[in-house]
């Protein structure tokens, strides 16, 4: 099997990435729900899976030793 070996700093720098896009989500969401009148049940729901998904990523940041904060 012929391919490049990834490292170690490049998925740290993927999964800050991400975490960095997922607490955006996480607001802009929240941000549009405290707005609303009327919550949907499917924003509520998508609400809840973006900040589990945001402290997800943070846990695993916290065990590979680096800092998103």
């Amino acid at each position: 099997m012929v391919g490049r070996k990834i490292k170690k700093s490049e998925i740290d720098q993927e999964l800050l990435a991400d975490i960095y896009r997922l607490k955006r989500e996480w607001m802009n969401m929240e941000s549009i729900l405290n707005r609303s009148i009327d919550a949907s049940e499917s924003g509520l729901f998508d609400l809840s899976v973006a900040k589990a998904k945001y402290f997800y990523l943070l846990r695993e940041a916290r065990q590979r030793k680096i800092s998103a904060l």
